[in-house]
């Protein structure tokens, strides 16, 4: 643990799984419905600090997120971004991405254009969504 580091000591989001590697959270993006982070348990700044066994079983549960976001809000893409600059702790961003969303072709973290408004997927999809990470298994 890093007593500097927000995601050793908040959830980054509503936990909605959890093992002993890592937790899945709903990010509550207002603009990004959807967006869910995977966040390693222990605190490491890269994923080949880990070790090869925990690296694969991470990714794992990753593709599980993206495999649950697609077949519940069917999204046009599927961002995966791992970045860690502004906290650097492992941890994935699994976007769902909409041609008419507020970014789209351009990357969430972009400019917003001044013309477009937000992509709001139906309430039963992302109930839907909720349910199928609350029963991963990666």
């Amino acid at each position: 643990m890093n007593t500097h580091c927000p995601l050793c000591h908040e959830d980054g989001g509503e936990v909605v799984w959890r093992n002993h590697l890592a937790r899945v959270v709903l990010a509550h993006e207002p603009d990004y419905p959807g967006f869910c982070r995977v966040i390693l348990a222990k605190h490491q700044a890269e994923m080949t600090d880990l070790p090869l066994a925990e690296r694969e079983a991470l990714m794992a549960i990753v593709w599980a997120v993206e495999a649950a976001v697609r077949q519940t809000l069917n999204p046009d893409k599927i961002n995966l971004a791992s970045l860690g600059n502004m906290v650097p702790h492992v941890h994935w961003h699994v976007i769902p991405r909409w041609q008419d969303d507020l970014h789209f072709p351009a990357p969430i973290w972009a400019t917003k254009p001044a013309d477009r408004t937000r992509h709001q997927p139906a309430a039963a999809d992302l109930a839907a969504l909720r349910q199928a990470l609350e029963q991963l298994a990666p």
